[in-house]
């Protein structure tokens, strides 16, 4: 009698395993090759599967949220869910927002940022579909620039983060970073976002600034007072301005000549 039950506890366990090895994988890796103290975010959103009538409001389809606290802790690997419901109505990915971040000092306010999208539809044309290799791996491409500009009586120095689409070879493309996928594409994969830093820093506003041998300098315009302060042609009266870390320089990025 025992051994007629061990025997059919064994059956049963073989059909268990045997099952959920047929079963489709229901995530993807999501993973970045960024610039040293860059980090994303990626805010995942799902709607109703195709043929689904049903709908799910707002606040009962909250997106999942990864690296939200990446100045504390980041993970570089994210694991992302296919296929997914809610309130009973089955839903689909059908976006990865992603937010690229640096931070250029210690204040909590000394931090820029740009955006790249991941799109996933039940179909889309060969032209907008990203590819993967034999390892199951895809990767698309951008580059991000430090743009400076000033701001305040005191001309404190800020930087913004922008970042553009480009291809394997680094050469620029239009927009964001951005690539697509189709459901069945994804399952068991990995999507890889690969980001640059371009090697030279620029001004944020063309006319403020005058390029020198050893950097950049800030125009004086009507003084201090003068929030533009456009150099109109007068490429001698220079003002100082006040990095993040408080040093005041009359040069960027040396600081001082």
């Amino acid at each position: 009698m025992n051994n007629h039950l061990r025997m059919m506890s064994l059956g049963l366990g073989l059909a268990t395993t045997a099952g959920c090895a047929g079963e489709q994988v229901n995530t993807f890796t999501f993973t970045a090759d960024l610039p040293p103290d860059f980090a994303y975010v990626a805010v995942v959103y799902y709607s109703p599967a195709k043929g689904e009538s049903c709908t799910v409001e707002k606040r009962n389809n909250k997106a999942p949220v990864f690296n939200r606290e990446w100045r504390k802790e980041y993970t570089p690997d994210s694991q992302i869910t296919i296929r997914t419901a809610r309130k009973g109505c089955p839903l689909v990915i059908n976006r990865i927002k992603l937010t690229i971040n640096s931070a250029y000092g210690k204040d909590w306010s000394d931090i820029s940022h740009d955006t790249a999208n991941v799109v996933i539809r039940d179909e889309l044309e060969d032209t907008y579909k990203g590819t993967f290799n034999e390892a199951g791996e895809s990767l698309f491409y951008g580059q991000c620039q430090w743009l400076f500009r000033t701001s305040g009586k005191p001309r404190i120095l800020r930087k913004i983060l922008d970042c553009n689409k480009t291809n394997s070879l680094g050469e620029p493309g239009h927009g964001r970073p951005f690539t697509a996928y189709t459901l069945e594409q994804l399952p068991g994969k990995t999507v890889r976002m690969r980001i640059s830093l371009a090697p030279e820093e620029e001004p944020y506003f063309t006319g403020k600034w005058v390029k020198f041998k050893n950097g950049y300098k800030r125009c004086m315009g009507n003084g201090f007072e003068d929030q533009h302060a456009f150099c109109h042609g007068n490429f001698k009266d220079f003002s100082t301005f006040q990095m993040p870390d408080g040093r005041i320089c009359s040069v960027y990025p040396g600081c001082i000549e």
